[in-house]
């Protein structure tokens, strides 16, 4: 490892920042985050906090001078591929994530200066093992500790204070295609993690480690056996009919041993309820896109599961696109709110899937309340069966149906979904939702592939392109040709879009909503967006140095406001230009899609940090 550690610069940070850092007496890391998640001039974890909810009680910046905003300092990376994810702010310290080799850099927001640089060292036979450019969606705190999931799966636990490696641990093998981009989450006394490799064959699986001594408590695979997922037959809910999942209840819907490459992956967001005590994540696509190679429900891909962080038992799981023909995966964050639903007050977990459907669940039980379409073009499914939790298919859509070596064209959306994993905001102000979406559909032709440990197990070939031009009647910002982005207000008590802006990329950054009734969002033309949370009017729009994949936080240093994104393109929107790749078809579809961004923008990873000036 490479340490880079600027001592009075170290000093100086962790003497102001000291009293925040250390636990004090016997409080455990969840009572230390709990209370640190509701401090706004701070961003301690992914979502800004526990909910997943990103939004930021901050309202110095807001609707009526947010047009004056200016961008006040920049920082490079000094990495090239794409950068997702978003800083941690701790205290006056700024901890900034990279894509491979996913270096943590720790920023002194007094000065800007580097306190310290972590490097891992890994093997660059991982890059080609990942299948959708080689990102790092962030880092989790807490006990004065930060958390990072490298790309060759290791967990490490950094020392805050100092940059230097506490433990690690192997979550996985590359060899075996398994890798990993998520960002940890810790849970009271466990860091959460996931693992990536669905493209692999790899079976997911979410597990839970020691934050003092990195040993692992528990591990939940996403198919199989009962005892390896963590669910009990008798009391593990099916949500969509609300009863128990009975024995086997993966087993049954996979032919053979196909549930050993069964896929169920775990690469998205995590959030938890305290009150419940329940973590609530989503699981992957089935091995292999064959879908005529795995007959059955394939569970548990594609499902949100509410887990206890103690034992990992699931408490209830919801499989949204049973026996998946498309690759919708079901990793996208779930975001915990409390609204009312027909009068009366509910606790929900809302989550916009690939498959284009918004849903609104109980996340104590799981009921289905709402699921509709946040995207106008989705046509493979016409609706979802509240009574049955399944979506009504449209056969002309089928890559099933149609059969092997058959290209199915028009389906949409395509396979990165109506969103992939860039992360949704929701403010309790307005009650609405602020959705980053994709507008593209796609040729899907399934064929026969033979699993291979390490090898790609895809099994078809895809082609991307907008999705037509419809008529958006709650459109503010209307582009009437083709276009491959939307942002969207959602309100997810009633399943409809209360306004929308049209982008002419996918638009593939985490949104940020905050009390000053502004929404923040970027560009894969490198834009960073501000609009009126209510409206959707624009308000303010800067272009950064890159396409920006990464996602919008705030915090405060000595009292002012500062709003934060990484700028970078990449990700699978934008591999064509991270790896170089010319072929349409390559990148599992996206480079055709997307072969005209590199009019726009370039590469290059740089954090823009943007305020309103100082009054003099």
């Amino acid at each position: 490892m490479i340490f880079r550690i600027g001592v009075p610069a170290l000093a100086k940070a962790a003497a102001a920042a000291a009293a925040t850092l250390l636990i004090v007496g016997s409080a455990t890391a969840n009572d230390e985050l709990l209370k640190m998640q509701k401090d706004p001039n701070q961003w301690v974890m992914w979502g800004g906090n526990y909910s997943g909810t990103r939004y930021s009680e901050l309202d110095q910046i807001n609707s009526g001078n947010a047009s004056q905003l200016q961008p006040v300092w920049t920082f490079s990376t000094g990495e090239l591929r794409g950068h997702e994810g978003g800083p941690l702010v701790i205290g006056n310290m700024m901890y900034v994530n990279t894509p491979f080799p996913n270096k943590v850099i720790a920023i002194n927001l007094d000065d800007q200066s580097i306190a310290w640089t972590y490097e891992p060292e890994q093997n660059p036979d991982v890059i080609p093992v990942m299948c959708c450019d080689t990102v790092n969606r962030g880092l989790a705190y807490a006990d004065g500790k930060l958390f990072l999931q490298q790309a060759d799966t290791t967990l490490v636990a950094i020392d805050a204070k100092t940059g230097k490696p506490v433990w690690q641990v192997k979550n996985g093998d590359p060899s075996k295609g398994q890798t990993a981009t998520n960002a940890p989450l810790v849970v009271k006394d466990k860091v959460l993690t996931g693992i990536s490799g669905g493209e692999f064959g790899v079976r997911g699986y979410l597990t839970a480690y020691d934050i003092n001594t990195g040993k692992q408590v528990w591990r939940a695979y996403s198919t199989g056996p009962d005892d390896s997922m963590l669910i009990d037959p008798e009391k593990t809910i099916d949500a969509a009919t609300q009863k128990p999942v009975g024995k086997d209840s993966s087993l049954k819907t996979w032919e053979g041993d196909q549930w050993k490459v069964g896929g169920g992956t775990t690469w998205g967001w995590f959030t938890y309820d305290p009150d419940l005590n329940l973590i609530y994540y989503g699981t992957g696509n089935p091995g292999t896109w064959n879908p005529n190679q795995r007959p059955g429900d394939n569970k548990w891909s594609m499902t949100i599961f509410a887990r206890d962080p103690d034992t990992g038992m699931a408490k209830w799981a919801y499989q949204m696109t049973p026996h998946d023909e498309w690759d919708y995966d079901g990793v996208n964050e779930k975001i915990l709110v409390d609204q009312k639903i027909d009068g009366k007050m509910r606790k929900l977990v809302v989550h916009f899937d690939r498959n284009g459907f918004g849903y609104t669940q109980d996340r104590e039980t799981g009921k289905l309340l709402v699921a509709k379409p946040y995207d106008p073009a989705v046509n493979w499914a016409k609706g979802v069966d509240l009574s049955t939790g399944k979506p009504e298919r449209v056969r002309a859509y089928s890559t099933e149906a149609a059969g092997e070596n058959v290209n199915v064209k028009g389906i949409c959306p395509a396979a990165l979904g109506s969103k992939d994993q860039q992360p949704s905001a929701y403010s309790p102000k307005t009650g609405l939702f602020y959705v980053p979406t994709n507008h593209l559909c796609m040729d899907y032709e399934p064929f026969n592939i033979q699993y291979t440990a390490g090898q790609p197990y895809v099994g078809a070939t895809l082609s991307m392109y907008p999705a037509p031009v419809l008529n958006e009647a709650a459109s503010v910002h209307k582009i009437d040709t083709k276009h491959m982005g939307r942002f969207v207000a959602w309100d997810a008590t009633k399943g409809k879009v209360s306004w929308e802006r049209d982008e002419q990329f996918a638009v593939w950054s985490g949104a940020l909503a905050t009390a000053g009734n502004v929404v923040f969002y970027g560009t894969l033309e490198g834009y960073l967006k501000a609009v009126d949370a209510k409206t959707g009017k624009l308000l303010y729009q800067f272009k950064t140095p890159s396409g920006i994949i990464g996602n919008v936080n705030t915090y405060t240093h000595d009292g002012r406001q500062y709003v934060a994104v990484y700028s970078g393109v990449g990700g699978w929107a934008g591999i064509g230009m991270a790896a170089g790749l010319q072929d349409p078809h390559a990148g599992l579809g996206a480079v055709g899609a997307f072969q005209g961004l590199s009019k726009h923008t370039q590469l290059g990873g740089v954090l823009t940090v943007f305020a309103l000036p100082k009054k003099s």
